[in-house]
């Protein structure tokens, strides 16, 4: 029995019909699992995240993206504190909230950013008991991103004897703590060494707990 031939006219929709389907299931589904599949093999720490955990395995922020460490608040309203036990951020005009990344956009000649500096150092050399002359510059000023988690080595030891107190800790010791986690240039050339203040307060937390 012979074939029906399809009518001129439906070829070209049958021909563009099958290359719908075919990249459709490259594309949209073979292309996709085979990243995921590539990432979560020899990637998976980052490509879940790269999210921090506690000893017992409970979540607790992500090693890419800054937090705040305030005191509890005891009532609606009111700006949050920063918990003197805890390595404090720098400041960020995103609140740390990755939904609203972004940076305050105002210029260094604006006289608002020249205020909200001043009064950031004052904060901060009161919170740390340290001159506002020898407060470290990230520690008054916000990322690009809001997002950073990064702070200066500077900063961070200017903090240890803060933490120390707040917890009763030896100073050394929580200057040991910090030389631990103090990360070189990238490359050995690029940017400039940093601290990762979300890692460190998770390693001051295990040690902390590991001495019961």
């Amino acid at each position: 029995m012979a074939r029906t031939a399809l009518p001129r006219v439906l070829r070209p929709h049958l021909a563009a019909l099958r290359m719908l389907l075919v990249l459709t299931a490259v594309t949209g589904a073979g292309y996709p699992l085979l990243v995921t599949g590539i990432a979560q093999a020899g990637f998976a720490d980052r490509a879940n995240g790269s999210l921090l955990t506690t000893d017992q395995g409970r979540p607790v922020g992500s090693r890419l993206i800054g937090q705040e460490f305030p005191l509890p608040r005891h009532g609606p309203g009111g700006a949050a504190r920063p918990d003197p036990a805890w390595f404090q951020p720098r400041p960020s005009a995103a609140g740390y909230d990755p939904a609203r990344s972004g940076a305050t956009d105002l210029g260094p000649t604006n006289p608002a950013l020249t205020e909200a500096v001043r009064a950031r150092r004052a904060a901060v050399a009161a919170l740390d008991g340290v001159p506002p002359a020898s407060v470290p510059a990230d520690a008054v000023t916000a990322s690009g991103s809001g997002l950073d988690p990064a702070i200066s080595p500077a900063y961070a030891y200017q903090q240890a004897p803060r933490v120390g107190r707040a917890r009763r800790l030896a100073p050394a010791r929580v200057r040991e703590v910090v030389a631990r986690h103090v990360h070189g240039r990238a490359l050995g050339f690029l940017g400039q060494p940093y601290v990762n203040v979300v890692e460190l307060n998770q390693a001051l937390a295990d040690a902390l707990r590991a001495r019961g």
